[in-house]
C-alpha cells in the first residue's frame, strides 16, 4: 500500500500542466487588456472615438471676432513675437535660407512690421524688448548655435537630452516648446508664411493648429509665457523619450505631432471647470484652441497663413506611415477585432479545460486503499 502522500504528489501532477495553463492564459489576458487600453488612448489621438479636446476655431472666425469692433476691447496677452528656426546641418555657419523659405518669411515680416523681438540676455539678466525699427529683423531666426546657447542658460536640466536626440528635427520640435514657455509669441515652420496680420491672435492664451483629420500639429503654435501647456510639454519629454524603432515613430510620439497631441489631452484632464490646472499655481485657465489648417478642397478658408514646401524630415518609413494616416479607422478596426479573437480564444481554452472536470486516476498509481 502507497502513502497518501505518494497520492497527493500523483494528484498533484496532473493537476500541475492546468494550473501552469491558466497562469498562461491569466498572464496573457493581463497582457491584452493593458494593450487595448493603450490601444484606445493610442487611437485617441486621432480622434476615433471622440473629437479633439479644447475649443475648435476657425481662421475666419478669429478675424471676425477680432475685426467685429474696431480697436479691440479685448487685452492681449501673448507677445507680439514671432519664432522660426533654421539649422542647417549641412553647413551650420551658413544660415542663408532657401529663396522658398525666405519668401514665406518676408510675408511676415511685411505683414506685421510693429511687433517686436526679444533679445536674450545670458541668464538671470533682465530681459528686453526691441522694436523692429532697430536693426533687429521683424521675427527671430534661430539658428543652431544660439539654439542650444538658449537651452544650455535656460533650461540646463535639459542640455543633456536635447543633444541626445537622435533626429536633428527632434532638437527644432523641441526648440519651439521652450522657446513658447520662455518668451511666449508665435512659432511658425519655415514652410509656413503669413496671409494677414498676426495681432487677431494675440487674445488666445495658447493654441495649436488642427488639420482637423488626426492628431494636431505643432506646425503653428502660439500663446502667453509660462503657460501650464508649455510647461506640460518641456517637462515631458524625457518621460516620452521611448526608443520606438522606427524613425517615423520615434520622431511623432517623442517630440512631434504625435506628443503634441497626447499632452494636449492630458491638460485638459488636468483642467477642472474652475479653470485651476491640477499641479499650477493661478486660476482662470481655459480650454486650449485648435485653429483649423485643413489643407483639403471645400474646407474652411485660411486666414492668416500660407504654405509652402517642406519635407525636411522625411524618412524611409514616411509613405508608410502616410498610407497608414489614410487607413487608420480600417487598421484600429482590425487590431480590436484581433484583441478580440484573442479574448474569446482564451476564454474556450478554460472552459473547455474545466469542463474535463477531474479524471479518476489508475487503480496501479492509486495503490491499495485500507479498508
Amino acid at each position: 500500500m502507497k502513502s497518501p502522500l505518494v497520492f497527493l504528489g500523483v494528484v498533484g501532477t496532473h493537476l500541475r500542466p492546468r494550473r501552469t495553463l491558466v497562469i498562461i492564459l491569466i498572464t496573457l489576458l493581463g497582457v491584452l487588456i493593458f494593450s487595448f487600453s493603450r490601444l484606445v488612448a493610442f487611437a485617441n489621438l486621432f480622434q476615433l472615438f471622440r473629437p479633439h479636446a479644447g475649443t475648435r476655431i476657425t481662421q475666419l472666425e478669429i478675424a471676425l471676432e477680432h475685426n467685429t469692433t474696431t480697436p479691440d476691447p479685448r487685452t492681449p496677452v501673448v507677445p507680439k513675437i514671432i519664432h522660426q528656426i533654421f539649422h542647417n546641418w549641412k553647413d551650420p555657419r551658413d544660415n542663408t535660407l532657401p529663396a522658398h523659405w525666405q519668401a514665406a518669411r518676408d510675408t511676415c515680416i511685411k505683414l506685421n512690421p510693429d511687433w517686436e523681438i526679444k533679445v536674450r540676455r545670458p541668464s538671470g539678466a533682465k530681459q528686453k524688448m526691441r522694436s523692429a525699427a532697430d536693426a533687429f529683423p521683424a521675427i527671430k531666426l534661430w539658428t543652431l548655435e544660439d539654439s542650444r546657447t538658449f537651452i544650455e542658460d535656460e533650461y540646463p536640466w535639459f542640455l543633456e537630452t536635447y543633444d541626445s536626440y537622435k533626429f536633428p528635427i527632434q532638437r527644432i520640435d523641441v526648440l519651439r516648446y521652450f522657446m513658447l514657455r520662455y518668451y511666449g509669441g508665435i512659432y511658425l515652420d519655415l514652410d509656413n508664411g503669413c496671409a494677414e496680420k498676426l495681432d487677431a491672435l494675440t487674445y488666445i492664451p495658447a493654441f495649436t493648429t488642427d488639420g482637423d483629420r488626426g492628431t494636431l500639429s505643432n506646425n503653428i503654435m502660439g500663446g502667453q509665457p509660462d503657460h501650464p501647456y508649455w510647461h506640460l510639454l518641456t517637462e515631458n519629454l524625457i518621460p516620452y523619450k521611448w526608443n520606438w524603432i522606427l524613425p517615423y515613430v520615434i520622431i511623432s510620439y517623442q517630440s512631434g505631432q504625435w506628443f503634441v497631441t497626447a499632452i494636449w489631452e492630458k491638460y485638459h484632464s488636468l483642467l477642472s471647470s474652475d479653470g485651476i490646472v491640477d499641479g499650477f499655481d493661478g486660476n482662470g485657465y481655459e480650454p486650449l484652441h485648435r485653429v483649423l489648417m485643413d489643407g483639403r478642397p471645400d474646407t474652411d478658408p485660411w486666414v492668416f497663413f500660407t504654405q509652402t514646401r517642406g519635407g525636411t524630415w522625411s524618412n524611409w518609413d514616411s509613405n508608410l506611415f502616410n498610407w497608414i494616416g489614410e487607413h487608420i479607422v480600417m487598421i484600429i478596426l482590425g487590431l480590436f477585432v484581433l484583441v478580440g479573437l484573442a479574448f474569446w480564444g482564451c476564454t474556450v481554452c478554460i472552459r473547455r479545460r474545466n469542463s474535463r472536470g477531474y479524471q479518476a486516476l489508475p487503480r496501479a498509481e492509486m495503490g491499495e486503499v485500507a479498508p
